[in-house]
């Protein structure tokens, strides 16, 4: 008769491995201490997969923000517009980037972005995240949206 208490469990005669008591074995966060490529691998797919969750964007004109800016401020946005005063520049690291003003016909909020501007001129639709006030270095901006994605119409 084998007694229960014996880790080791028989089965038609020969050893088929240990019984653990539920809990004892490795969790995940042990086995991903345990395996560092793991954790980085892990990581990275975590960031390359977060700009795909959708984000729950606050839809709202250029208007309806300036005239009440502390309420979108650090708030993700949506804005639809046209296009003016775009100026595409390149910065003291050679990183290219643009700004434009995007214009409901009241009033224009700023936007910017890193890379090349998608659209010369015409309509345009921006998803990105809205600040009242933003401090680069030296630099002080104010009411504009960094744009996480700039569609054109």
């Amino acid at each position: 008769m084998q007694d229960i208490s014996d880790p080791i469990v028989a089965q038609g005669g020969r050893s088929v491995g240990r019984m653990m008591p539920r809990g004892s074995g490795r969790t995940s966060p042990q086995m991903l201490r345990a395996h560092p490529r793991l954790l980085i691998a892990v990581t990275v797919l975590g960031l390359l997969l977060a700009p795909a969750l959708p984000v729950d964007a606050v839809q709202a004109s250029p208007d309806t923000i300036l005239t009440n800016p502390a309420r979108f401020d650090g708030q993700s946005v949506t804005v639809s517009g046209t296009i003016t005063n775009l100026r595409e520049t390149v910065s003291r690291r050679g990183n290219p980037y643009y700004t434009l003003d995007l214009s409901d016909g009241k009033q224009a909020i700023r936007v910017f972005s890193f890379g090349e501007a998608p659209c010369r001129s015409g309509t345009a639709m921006v998803e990105g995240t809205f600040a009242r006030v933003k401090q680069v270095g030296r630099f002080t901006f104010h009411n504009e949206i960094t744009a996480t994605q700039v569609t054109c119409r």
